[in-house]
């Protein structure tokens, strides 16, 4: 069981001790989604290859993952890699397009034990044989487990995934299988790549940028965001509790009184 304790003394911190046990006393969100950024910065601080710094950031998916899934979180989506990092050198692209098979060969049997479902959310038939091969074992190995689902979006873009949806609804309603009438918000949100999901109740981004990144645009609607400067693979269970405490005083109106 993880019982991290951290005393903030910063005003803007909680002044009191962050467990836990403390944590799941209150309301935890359902949905968490995470932009992982700053892999490369950290890197380069450190004069290291910037994929030293995606093979550390590995490491805290991993911890963060079982924190998640011990606190009561019921889906964590995790942007892996999205439509625009194609743009990257080809080298680091084939590292990371390596790293889901190294994560998964050795993550699996401990999300196997401990009921997580993996799951992807992305356009998967651009993505090289090997990564579709351990994401599509992953899959298939926990898909009856019925805890937390691990969400990655692995080759996502937010405006891809809405411009499909469109294109399907179109042709839908072309074939005369739905009307005009049948289109609102909870139909378009079930024609989504999330549609098994609920809408997430945080977003986290770390390395203190302020942008969404093509990233869930329709599902964040009212989502509660979080920014820390802190680098992805300096990112702790000390922060990951932080932000939902954060969460936790946060009254959610969702446009209301």
């Amino acid at each position: 069981m993880f019982n991290f304790i951290k005393k903030w003394t910063n005003s803007e911190q909680p002044n009191h001790l962050l467990t836990v046990e403390n944590i799941k006393q209150h309301e935890v969100p359902k949905h968490v989604a995470i932009i992982m950024d700053g892999n490369g910065r950290w890197a380069k601080k450190r004069s290291l290859p910037r994929m030293v710094g995606h093979h550390e950031g590995m490491k805290v998916v991993r911890r963060i993952t079982k924190l998640a899934n011990e606190i009561g979180v019921n889906a964590l989506t995790l942007y892996a890699f999205s439509t625009e990092n194609w743009k990257r050198p080809k080298t680091e692209v084939d590292f990371l397009m390596k790293l889901p098979e190294q994560f998964l060969s050795t993550f699996l049997p401990e999300l196997v034990e401990e009921n997580v479902q993996v799951r992807v959310i992305g356009d998967m038939s651009k993505l090289p044989d090997h990564t579709m091969k351990a994401v599509t074992k992953a899959i298939e190995d926990t898909k009856h487990n019925t805890g937390m689902i691990l969400n990655f979006a692995l080759n996502y873009g937010s405006r891809a995934e809405i411009l499909q949806t469109v294109h399907q609804i179109a042709k839908s309603y072309k074939e005369g299988t739905i009307s005009l009438e049948d289109i609102n918000e909870e139909y378009f949100s079930n024609q989504l790549m999330t549609s098994s999901l609920d809408d997430p109740d945080l977003l986290i981004r770390t390395s203190g940028e302020l942008r969404l990144s093509n990233f869930l645009l329709w599902q964040l609607a009212y989502t509660e965001f979080w920014f820390t400067e802190v680098l992805w693979p300096d990112f702790d269970e000390e922060q990951f509790l932080l932000a939902i405490h954060d969460y936790q005083q946060r009254g959610r109106r969702f446009g209301g009184v």
